[in-house]
């Protein structure tokens, strides 16, 4: 699985402090979204120049260990 947190990082003082690709302003919710509302990697490497293909992977590398977190420490509760 990618270290997705070589691609991405969060700084006060961009995008107030969400986590953000590197060297850009996109945050990795934008990336995701967009994946979740259907679009390829291609689509958003076109929509988002600044944005490399290890991006978009390391997005998706930070989505999984979120999942298995709430596995293991559950968000919810029923």
């Amino acid at each position: 699985m990618v270290a997705w947190q070589e691609f991405f990082e969060s700084k006060p003082n961009v995008c107030g402090g969400e986590l953000c690709a590197a060297g850009t302003r996109i945050s990795v919710t934008v990336i995701l979204d967009s994946l979740a509302e259907g679009s390829t990697k291609e689509e958003i490497l076109r929509s988002y120049p600044s944005l490399k293909l290890e991006h978009i992977e390391a997005a998706l590398a930070y989505a999984a260990e979120l999942a298995h977190e709430e596995r293991l420490v559950p968000i919810r509760t029923k």
